[in-house]
């Protein structure tokens, strides 16, 4: 059983996007089982009319795989743990695929996330897995990729523009050029195809 101080000493996640509550289960390189209660005193409810009904706190399905992710982010960190993105290596979401879901989770339930690592490629995890509140079924997740890299790659200075040189010069045929230019685009280091 890995608690919530155990997962912030592995996640760099803080309330209120820390979104695991407890790890009840975790297979180095293999899967990983954790819960998030969802309580009605959760900042996306703020505001919430006493008029609302139970379908209005449906419990926002981009955060419900956040959530996911981050049982996901245990399994990757747990044995190079980083709470600090600043340094050593950040997680990134490369993207998801097949996402579906089922039925809403509101407050008073508890979500049961199952992750399973199905491919790694150096520093690249694809994952699969589902999210059950008791024995029915929520979301499923038919593959998410993420990856590792260095903090300091993602340091980057801002990429300022040059200035536009009109059709006979630096002024143009009519005075100078001060039309908006597009920065220059910066090349992506490349990431091996996970499959």
């Amino acid at each position: 059983m890995i608690t919530v101080d155990e997962i912030k000493r592995v996640l760099p996640h803080r309330y209120p996007m820390l979104l695991v509550d407890r790890v009840t289960e975790l297979v180095p390189g293999e899967r990983a089982r954790g819960l998030k209660a969802v309580t009605c005193n959760e900042p996306w409810y703020e505001g919430m009319p006493d008029s609302a009904s139970e379908e209005d706190y449906h419990y926002p399905w981009t955060v419900l795989i956040e959530s996911w992710c981050h049982v996901a982010g245990v399994l990757v960190a747990w044995d190079r743990p980083n709470p600090d993105v600043r340094e050593g290596k950040a997680m990134l979401l490369g993207g998801i695929t097949d996402a579906e879901f089922h039925r809403p989770v509101v407050p008073g339930d508890v979500v049961e996330h199952h992750v399973r690592l199905a491919r790694q490629v150096g520093e690249t995890f694809v994952f699969e897995g589902e999210s059950l509140v008791g024995k029915e079924t929520v979301l499923t997740i038919g593959r998410l990729t993420m990856t590792m890299r260095p903090a300091s790659d993602l340091d980057v200075p801002p990429v300022t523009a040059s200035p536009v040189t009109g059709p006979t010069g630096p002024t143009g045929p009519t005075g100078p050029t001060d039309l908006p230019v597009a920065a220059p685009s910066v090349p992506e280091p490349p990431v091996p195809d996970p499959l």
